[in-house]
């Protein structure tokens, strides 16, 4: 565990868990420190938050879900401090370990959940995805990650950065677990895709990103055929200009961070560190009368982006625009990489659709993520539909 640095050294407490023979009996699971367990304080990876935490009387209905269903809780583990962050690198309790390249970032804010996994000390582990949280880290570890419909699991007993976009995600390293952990957490779904759903690719995103990027998801379309899937359409998955998306993302994010999180920083004096600290500064300086024009972008997108799929469609993209950085990069390289990446990822948070990251690509020897996002409420589909894809 020392070796990975994901596991949170706190002094261990019961935490009992189904014993009879139930879809996840023995399969061990981590869990983002931003959930609470009860027995365990939730230290949302900054000192004065731990500090200020206490001992949790309550635990969290999504990790008391894959109690219910005999997952053993194998510990708490980092998280990106106040889960404002993308590179995993927290500045208080270290850099978790990427199993599948130990000298790049295994990427946030679910950091610690991703290591676990893909350093194998865990089969499973909880996380939250807001701006990619465990899409960007599921593709750096070559972990099958998601981000589900947004509200559709209950967060509870979760700590809030940006209500409008956070969400309850989870790692595994193969589908039939990942699936089973999902249908423990998802119960049915409200649009189920068809058997054949229309495949789509983002073809303008796709056209930025380096040409190596563009070659490794093409190639995955030789996947579809044999799947008894249509190859996928280029399409335009943008429909307003990047520019104004990214901005929308940022602002809302930025307005609700703030109000979620500003009040406890100011009372504390929180010391935050880089990337953190500033993302808090400009969050703070958000007014609502700034916000309201890109809360606009927001709902023009999200009935665009809905007219695209229909209740058939699902997006193939590339989850992030590159693999993972060196873990050396400086801070503002890291910060160049995020902003590229919110491009990508933003599309399933504005419109609040399920996106499903698979570890279908290398380059280099280095995994790269390959997306499908689906319809709001097609979560348990979107599943079936990957599992046809993985090998």
């Amino acid at each position: 565990m020392q070796s990975a640095r994901c596991f949170l050294p706190y002094p261990p407490a019961p935490v009992p868990h189904a014993t009879a023979p139930l879809p996840l009996s023995g399969k061990r699971f981590a869990v983002k420190d931003i959930f609470d367990v009860a027995g365990y304080p939730t230290g949302c990876g900054n000192p004065h938050a731990l500090a200020a935490s206490g001992i949790k009387a309550a635990t969290a209905p999504a990790v008391q879900a894959w109690l219910d269903a005999g997952a053993v809780f194998a510990g708490k583990v980092v998280t990106d401090e106040l889960a404002f962050s993308m590179n995993g690198k927290n500045a208080h309790f270290g850099a978790p370990r990427n199993g599948a390249a130990p000298d790049r970032i295994a990427g946030g804010s679910s950091s610690g959940s991703a290591s676990a996994v893909s350093n194998g000390l865990a089969d499973l582990a909880l996380g939250s995805d807001t701006g990619g949280s465990v899409r960007a880290p599921a593709s750096h570890c070559g972990l099958i990650g998601m981000r589900p419909t947004h509200g559709r699991i209950g967060l509870e007993g979760c700590m809030p950065l940006s209500p409008g976009f956070d969400t309850c995600g989870w790692f595994a390293r193969d589908m039939p677990l990942f699936a089973a952990a999902g249908a423990a957490l998802l119960g049915e779904d409200s649009q189920p895709l068809p058997a054949l759903p229309r495949m789509l690719f983002a073809a303008d995103l796709l056209s930025e990103l380096d040409p190596d990027v563009q070659g490794a998801v093409s190639k995955q379309f030789q996947r579809f055929a044999p799947c008894g899937l249509d190859r996928p359409a280029p399409v335009r998955a943008l429909l307003q200009p990047a520019d104004d998306l990214y901005w929308a993302f940022r602002h809302i994010q930025g307005w609700q961070a703030w109000q979620s999180q500003g009040a406890f920083i100011r009372a504390h004096g929180l010391q935050l560190g880089p990337g953190v600290k500033e993302r808090f500064v400009w969050s703070s300086g958000l007014s609502a009368a700034q916000v309201e024009p890109h809360l606009a972008v927001q709902r023009d997108f999200r009935a665009r982006f809905e007219d695209l799929l229909g209740r058939d469609g699902v997006l193939v993209l590339p989850t992030m625009p590159n693999v993972a950085p060196l873990a050396s990069q400086r801070e503002d390289a890291l910060d160049d990489y995020r902003n590229q990446a919110i491009r990508l990822l933003c599309l399933a948070g504005l419109s609040g659709c399920p996106q499903i990251s698979l570890p279908l690509m290398r380059l280099g020897g280095i995994p790269l993520g390959l997306s499908l996002v689906g319809p709001r409420g097609s979560d348990n589909s979107l599943i079936a539909l990957a599992a046809r894809l993985m090998p």
